[in-house]
């Protein structure tokens, strides 16, 4: 798994307004790995300098066997509203020449019970505009998403109020498990493969 580039995308809306919301977990996803990495968003990477609207940094994600950098990757996370996801990460793709098997979305998953880490490639979008954006712009589905799971909202909740607030008091004891369990997810996705990062988070723990 080793061979070519990645690109992993966190998907979110930009601004502090939004930094805490569920709908940006996959933002929180990716600045954990950034700090994995002891890398920095923000700076320039290459000549993308004039990149898609996004921030990026380009590291060596995780530790491959004997202890040797892992794979290549950029991580990015869009400065577009969420439904406009797809251009971002459409430019990154050509730019680096990434296949959609090799481009991972970091997400929030309404259908997935909170603190859960589902992974898949392909398939319908639920509703999720940044993954609908996302299909539109690649031109396919057959790109990997790390779905990670925020709940369904209480009652009779719009599903977009819901993603668009705060993780409660009772969840964010658990945030930081959960998104270290996400960002584990997506090491194991480039370093090991998708099958078999999905037989590992796809078992209760």
């Amino acid at each position: 798994m080793t061979d070519g580039p990645w690109l992993v995308v966190g998907l979110g809306n930009p601004g502090d307004r939004y930094a805490g919301n569920r709908h940006n977990v996959g933002q929180m996803v990716l600045d954990e790995l950034a700090v994995r990495a002891r890398a920095t968003f923000g700076g320039r990477v290459g000549s993308l300098g004039r990149r898609p609207q996004a921030t990026a940094v380009e590291v060596r994600l995780g530790t491959g066997p004997g202890g040797v950098p892992g794979p290549r990757v950029l991580l990015a996370k869009p400065t577009t509203y969420m439904n406009e996801s797809g251009g971002p990460v459409a430019g990154l793709a050509r730019y680096l020449d990434v296949p959609p098997d090799r481009v991972v979305l970091v997400h929030d998953e309404l259908d997935i019970p909170f603190a859960d880490v589902r992974l898949k490639k392909g398939g319908g979008e639920g509703g999720h505009n940044g993954l609908r954006d996302t299909t539109k712009a690649l031109g396919t589905k057959d790109y990997v998403r790390v779905r990670v799971g925020v709940g369904r909202p209480p009652g009779r909740m719009d599903p977009a109020d819901f993603v668009l607030r705060d993780f409660s008091a009772a969840e964010r004891k658990d945030l930081p498990w959960l998104v270290d369990r996400a960002a584990d997810a997506v090491e194991a996705v480039v370093l090991e493969g998708l099958e078999a990062a999905q037989q590992r988070f796809h078992t209760k723990v």
